[in-house]
């Protein structure tokens, strides 16, 4: 096959949305022809084969942060995206279409595949539908509710990676099409764990991690407010990830004085987040919501433990008390407590850490293309048809 994936971010640029299409572009280039049509900035080269993809960037000038886009970044993929796809399909046709994220990449998959009459498949990611965080989520404005209604509604097949994720799709838009659920996939980590005396611990420190972009929505001021809680010394708080929120949390821990013990190790390479992942002792995460949660099943791949809050995809695959704990959305009290009692229970923590390696088994990528795989050749068959 021929596939167009169109997705307004893409590596290095964006969050878990764009790291789930390279891989999942990457593993389908093993085996087909695969272009990515994204959104250029902070110096990126227009075009380039990344591991087999080809990835066609177009300018959109005005974002400013590689982890997270602003409103006229992604107003500006709308036409610049939709011009340089009819250029692509001028080179060369495509036998399918996948637009990832409801807005701002659906209008350009719509367009492109009613010009040129190719089958396209909207995958939706959760955050494009549904952030409770923002006053500019979608599901709170009548004519965006209304856009992407049509959207939903016009493309050949829906596909959400979550049940929850689904579940908004009835709830917020329409409950005249039928979504298919395909789980995300992760890369099989192949990296050793990272070595703790060379980021300054020892092998009596507790490090919890925590991975994501520094964003309201991640609520990770309330991680800072728990170590303080904790009082306790050997306890730390490792942050991967960057974004707007970094400078406020910086000020939050400094006020508490736990700034000694909050480390905020930025946007780090795939090895470097698998080592440390691994040198670490417990996954927590206080997202007010995830669409699915990938940083989850990297955590599970790793071997710990994961304790979150029980709002969002993630509650498809983690089980309170089994994969770690699952907690009221903003249940900061219990939080704590269940970090505290996890610090003092090695036995607790190696066991729900081994049952995450076996759970972790069906949600690797090879999984994922598979089903989007066979997902293209039938809508693909249904619109021949």
């Amino acid at each position: 096959m021929r596939i167009l994936f169109c997705n307004f971010e893409y590596p290095p640029l964006g969050g878990g949305g764009g790291v789930i299409n390279a891989l999942l572009a990457e593993e389908l280039a093993n085996r087909h022809e695969v272009t990515v049509l994204t959104s250029q900035g902070l110096g990126l080269p227009r075009r380039e084969v990344v591991n087999g993809v080809r990835v066609e960037r177009v300018p959109v000038f005005f974002r400013r942060e590689q982890a997270a886009a602003n409103m006229p970044s992604m107003l500006a993929y709308l036409p610049m995206g939709a011009a340089h796809g009819l250029r692509l399909f001028r080179e060369q046709p495509f036998d399918i279409i996948n637009t990832h994220f409801a807005l701002p990449s659906g209008p350009v998959g719509s367009f492109l595949s009613h010009r040129t009459g190719t089958p396209n498949v909207l995958s939706v990611h959760g955050g494009d539908l549904y952030d409770p965080s923002k006053a500019s989520s979608p599901h709170r404005h009548a004519l965006l509710r209304l856009w992407i209604r049509h959207l939903l509604k016009d493309a050949d097949q829906v596909v959400g990676q979550s049940a929850n994720t689904i579940a908004n799709v009835g709830k917020f838009y329409t409950r005249e099409i039928e979504p298919r659920l395909i789980p995300l996939g992760i890369r099989r980590p192949a990296w050793a764990p990272a070595d703790r005396k060379a980021y300054g611990f020892s092998d009596t420190d507790f490090l919890m991690v925590s991975v994501g972009r520094l964003v309201a929505r991640k609520a990770m001021d309330q991680l800072v407010r728990m170590l303080k809680d904790l009082e306790d010394p050997a306890a730390h708080l490792l942050l991967i990830g960057s974004g707007p929120q970094e400078e406020s949390l910086r000020r939050l821990a400094s006020e508490l004085g736990v700034e000694a013990r909050v480390h905020f190790l930025g946007f780090v390479s795939e090895e470097e987040k698998f080592g440390v992942l691994q040198m670490c002792d417990l996954f927590v995460s206080t997202s007010q919501h995830e669409g699915f949660g990938i940083v989850f099943l990297e955590a599970m791949a790793s071997g710990l433990p994961v304790i979150c809050y029980d709002h969002g995809g993630q509650t498809d695959f983690l089980e309170d008390g089994v994969t770690g704990h699952l907690l009221r959305l903003n249940d900061e009290a219990t939080l704590r407590v269940r970090c505290r009692e996890l610090m003092h229970a090695p036995d607790a923590l190696a066991r729900m850490g081994e049952t995450n390696r076996r759970c972790v088994e069906r949600f690797y990528i090879e999984n994922c293309a598979r089903e989007y795989e066979a997902l293209f050749d039938d809508v693909i068959r249904r619109r021949k048809h």
